[in-house]
């Protein structure tokens, strides 16, 4: 962790800013604003991306995931007084900046609101936009916490609006923080609460009550995670999810159109996340590994987790650690135009179609030479057909001796 020293925001005491390296899909901001005498009035932590839909002058639409904030500042955070409640303001990059808002009541505190403005004259970001600008997407929230608790939620929060996505995860922020001491007591938001219990993973799937819907072809979808300006993993694939929980079982079409992709590239593990208004998070985690039998670097898929809103309003939650599919040579990538099933668990398996993946090494955003999974089929035929050549050979040798035998015998009866 690499803290900063404290600095002083006007009318608002000092502020200690560190940043968190190495998270997943973006660093953690953590703020801890002082008042005047030097006590803790408003703590926050947490981590957050934003996700742009923007016209270029081409007259088509591009996609850019904002998440590396660069240098960070927060000037015009306040603690608060009787005129203006506590405000958390960050900015970042050239002309970003984020804001949220905070109330109060007599037994609670709320998180009233959020606001993120973007820069389209930003031509890192946004190098062909149609319209130069800063433009602002303002969110109304009201999350009402008790008084002098900590709200926490892990669980990936998604706001959509206007082209604008915006992911936080992993929060924990307290205002009106009381005699200057972070509370121990935790408010633990909705989604937090219906993933404590940990799901039951199925050996064999339970036999189902109701048969599902049979569906169609799912839409194949592209998605990428960038590392700064240069993306670092690639997949194209069509998902079609298949799920069973009190013995009900359902068939999904994932629709790409309405789905969104975070993630993270490191030098062994990359990780893509799916999120929709109905899946909280879809994790697909891939990891090299030497094989010693091919005598490479390889990378498969290890990991998959799933949070999502089933029909009924409930929450499936599902996930395994310990999953070998799509592997590849280390610098290619992978495809399977078949269908083929990713079985993560009884109660859950994932139908693929039109499959390319690349999570390592991509050059230039496109797709090195893939390894076709006909290959793998190619290379279980191949012992398959070496065999029954061999049973034939043989086949034919013992009927030869047999028959020279027969002849040998009918030669002494001739006696």
């Amino acid at each position: 962790m690499v803290c900063f020293r404290l600095f002083p925001v006007p009318g608002s005491g000092l502020v200690l800013v560190c940043l968190v390296l190495g998270a997943v899909r973006s660093y953690a901001l953590e703020l801890n604003l002082t008042d005047s005498e030097n006590a803790t009035c408003l703590y926050a932590k947490w981590q957050m991306n934003f996700t742009v839909r923007y016209e270029t002058t081409n007259k088509t639409y591009k996609t850019v995931t904002i998440s590396d904030h660069g240098t960070v500042t927060y000037n015009g955070s306040i603690c608060g007084d009787d005129q203006n409640g506590p405000k958390i303001a960050v900015q970042f990059g050239p002309g970003f900046s984020w804001i949220a808002n905070f109330t109060k009541a007599a037994s609670t505190y709320s998180i009233d609101s959020v606001s993120f403005s973007y820069n389209t004259g930003d031509n890192t970001t946004f190098p062909d936009a149609e319209d130069k600008g800063i433009l602002t997407v303002d969110e109304l929230l009201a999350i009402r916490i008790p008084l002098n608790d900590l709200f926490r939620c892990n669980s990936l929060s998604t706001l959509e609006k206007n082209d604008v996505v915006q992911h936080y995860w992993d929060v924990l922020v307290q205002a009106f923080v009381q005699n200057g001491t972070v509370s121990t007591n935790e408010f633990l938001c909705d989604k937090d609460k219906t993933s404590t219990v940990a799901p039951t993973i199925h050996t064999t799937v339970p036999s189902p009550t109701t048969t599902p819907t049979p569906k169609e072809k799912p839409e194949a979808g592209t998605y990428s995670v960038n590392n700064g300006n240069d993306t670092c993993l690639l997949a194209t694939m069509g998902l079609q999810l298949n799920i069973t929980q009190d013995k009900v079982a359902s068939v999904i079409n994932i629709n790409p159109n309405t789905t969104h992709s975070t993630g993270s590239c490191r030098s062994h593990t990359a990780l893509l996340r799916l999120n929709s208004s109905t899946i909280k998070y879809l994790d697909f985690v891939f990891a090299v590994l030497f094989f010693k039998q091919k005598n490479e670097n390889r990378f498969y898929l290890k990991e998959v987790n799933i949070s999502m809103y089933l029909v009924n309003g409930s929450v499936f939650s599902i996930a395994n650690n310990n999953l070998s599919y799509w592997d590849a040579p280390l610098g290619s990538s992978y495809m399977c135009n078949k269908e083929q099933t990713v079985s993560v668990s009884g109660a859950f398996q994932i139908n693929t179609f039109d499959l390319r993946v690349q999570p390592f090494n991509v050059t230039q955003g496109k797709y090195s030479t893939a390894q076709d999974c006909s290959a793998d089929d190619d290379n279980f035929l191949v012992p398959i057909a070496v065999g029954a050549a061999l049973a034939g050979v043989l086949i034919l040798v013992l009927l030869a001796y047999f028959i020279g035998l027969k002849h040998h015998h009918a030669g002494y009866e001739q006696f």
